[in-house]
């Protein structure tokens, strides 16, 4: 029996761990090299397939045929993971000629695997084959091969799936963001498959539906105190207010910094009008401008990042974006 993990040394782990992500990067680097005109052409067939991408496997690759299933279907390429044991007892009625068949398997001798490429091919379903074993019967039954060479796996039994397992992962997301550059995918087209998860809603969410508005909205008139100021920025808690003129347009923007520094610089600034410390020249945004593009104007603005922005329409404010919101539900620049 080895030596039981709790009792090994932090070195000792340390090193493992080095070992594993070595071992798989350099089998990475060794496959970047090998790879060459059958990965061109299984990209060419993916782009020119008109109907779906089947991906099928077992086991742990039955998993990595899930992941690539998924990343092809999330960047744009229609794409659909098949047991290779269900497909066999009814489930081949949902392939067409029209698709293209990728099959993940390490050793590229799994009887199912086989069986599931002979079954499509008799119907004119074409086949990839990805997999460690460049001479196994897979590769030979297959209409198109890409070969993951490696010495041996990360498992220091070299039984466990570990190398050969990121390697098929590597070379599925490689055709996936090759097509995606084919394809011309865009951010646009990004948001539209993923609209609920927080990449979606950093695409698509906008100024409008995070600003504070109403009665949110922190604003005094010009000619007032500063301390009438301080009294807004307090109470609407945004670290800010707007200034406006009698007809309502934005004509200053005095922020918590703003109230600070007046309070370090003047011995009774409390009483003095507000324009002596306002902005004349807020940074401001439409309401309808991205999130994202928000939170980028905020972290590069010059001379310094800010923190609040504020919304206009017609020159007049309509809302207060704050930092704050942006980060909260998930959406980074």
């Amino acid at each position: 029996m080895s030596e039981p993990l709790d009792q090994k040394d932090s070195a000792a782990l340390l090193n493992a761990l080095c070992r594993v992500v070595r071992e798989e990067g350099q089998a990475l680097l060794e496959l970047a090299d090998v790879m060459g005109e059958s990965f061109a052409e299984s990209v060419r067939w993916m782009a020119d397939c008109p109907g779906r991408v089947l991906v099928s496997g077992l086991g742990k690759s039955g998993i990595v045929a899930r992941k690539i299933a998924a990343t092809l279907t999330g960047t744009g390429t229609p794409a659909l993971f098949v047991h290779p044991v269900e497909a066999l007892h009814g489930d081949l009625g949902i392939a067409t000629r029209d698709d293209l068949l990728v099959v993940v398997s390490r050793s590229g001798g799994n009887e199912e695997l086989l069986a599931l490429v002979a079954s499509l091919s008799a119907h004119g379903v074409r086949s990839m084959a990805i997999t460690a074993e460049a001479n196994s019967e897979l590769a030979r039954r297959a209409d198109l091969l890409l070969h993951t060479p490696m010495n041996r796996e990360a498992c220091p039994l070299d039984l466990s799936p570990t190398t050969s397992t990121t390697l098929a992962v590597a070379v599925g997301d490689a055709l996936a963001m090759c097509l995606l550059e084919l394809r011309g995918f865009r951010r646009e087209d990004f948001a539209v498959l993923h609209p609920s998860g927080a990449l979606g809603r950093g695409l698509r969410m906008t100024v409008a539906e995070l600003m504070h508005t109403g009665d949110e909205l922190p604003t005094v008139r010009s000619g007032v105190r500063l301390r009438e100021a301080a009294v807004e920025i307090t109470g609407k808690r945004l670290g800010c207010t707007c200034v406006l003129a009698g007809d309502g347009r934005l004509v200053g923007f005095v922020s918590d910094g703003d109230f600070r520094r007046a309070l370090l610089e003047h011995p009774a600034p409390l009483d003095l009008p507000v324009e002596e410390f306002m902005s004349t020249s807020p940074v401001t945004v439409d309401a309808d401008c991205l999130a994202r593009a928000a939170l980028r104007l905020m972290e590069t603005n010059q001379p310094g990042p800010i923190t609040q922005l504020v919304v206009t329409d017609a020159e007049r404010p309509v809302g207060i974006l704050h930092i704050h919101d942006i980060l909260r539900v998930g959406i980074r620049s």
